[in-house]
């Protein structure tokens, strides 16, 4: 009994013991997460002011998204032996150059995919990649500043895709206005002078003309993130047909050696555009117009590994 009692009493020393040592250990590993912190807030601190210093600030990031897959006898779907796959790739750039008197601001997005879906047993179905997504943004904005916030400038943007139908359409918009930076990652274009010439071979649906730009773009990079959000659009005072914008989020967290996840996603509303496809896509509608087109907001996202340097 005593041997039992001596035991029971040891395990008991022991269990308190290791509960002490494991909320000891805790304790110290709470005091090292918030000398970590503490550290980390310092150093964004002094990489803020780096930012802010005069000269040339360049940097690139994008996502690259692979799906590939192969089935042979595989009953149970619709399409028992099929070779499919998705390929995405992202760049996101940039090219900065802040003085004392004025700024330089270059950006440029670029989103191209291919996807394939191959029926093996269809001797007519397609077995390569065929293009899907295709976007290519320039824009560069120059700026003399009135004073820290506020600057006269004027931009020039050019958008089109590569892979399919270059320039047709293509857009660049030239104009002058303000630019407002209320934080150093910031900026908000306001140009009421702005023209925007449209480049087609279809002149009965796409038409130049003089309207407004609006652009918001904020670039930001803490630690390990990559984060960037473009909001571009063009109101036409000649007819709301013909105004448009164009809305792209890109994200980035790096893991290791420059490469990590990444997400983007772009929204995109142009009529000019939906009324093109519905004239002269694969199910034409001889009778479209801008009155009784259906409008359909734009998207696209890919997902897949980041990359930034």
């Amino acid at each position: 009994m005593k041997k039992i009692v001596l035991t029971l009493a040891l395990a008991f020393v022991a269990t308190v013991g290791f509960s002490q040592t494991e909320e000891e250990l805790k304790g110290q590993l709470g005091a090292v997460k918030d000398s970590i912190a503490a550290i980390q807030g310092r150093a964004d601190a002094i990489q803020g002011k780096i930012d802010a210093l005069p000269g040339w600030k360049k940097g690139a990031f994008g996502t690259i998204g692979v799906n590939l897959s192969s089935f042979n006898n595989w009953y149970g779907q619709g399409t028992p032996d099929v070779s499919s796959g998705n390929i995405g790739v992202t760049v996101n750039a940039f090219a900065n150059l802040t003085e004392e008197k004025f700024f330089w601001r270059n950006s440029g997005n670029v989103n191209l995919g291919w996807v394939k879906f191959d029926d093996k047993n269809d001797a007519t179905d397609d077995d390569s990649f065929r293009q899907g997504t295709d976007v290519f943004n320039i824009t560069s904005l120059y700026g003399r500043k009135l004073n820290e916030k506020f600057a006269i400038s004027g931009l020039g943007e050019y958008r089109t895709t590569l892979l399919n139908n270059f320039n047709d359409p293509g857009y660049l918009d030239l104009g002058v206005g303000a630019t407002w930076t209320p934080i150093t990652d910031l900026v908000v274009v306001i140009h009421p002078l702005n023209y925007n010439f449209v480049f087609s071979n279809n002149d009965a649906v796409f038409e130049s003309s003089l309207g407004a730009k609006i652009v918001a773009d904020y670039t930001k990079k803490i630690g390990a993130v990559n984060f960037k959000t473009n909001l571009s659009m063009f109101q036409s005072y000649k007819s709301g047909d013909l105004s448009n914008f164009t809305w792209i989020n890109s994200f980035g967290y790096t893991l290791w050696n420059g490469i990590g996840l990444g997400f983007e996603f772009g929204l995109r509303d142009n009529k000019q555009e939906a009324l093109n496809y519905a004239l002269t896509g694969p199910t034409p509608t001889p009778t479209a117009t801008f009155d009784n087109i259906d409008n359909k907001l734009q998207t696209y996202f890919l997902v897949g590994l980041n990359y930034a340097f």
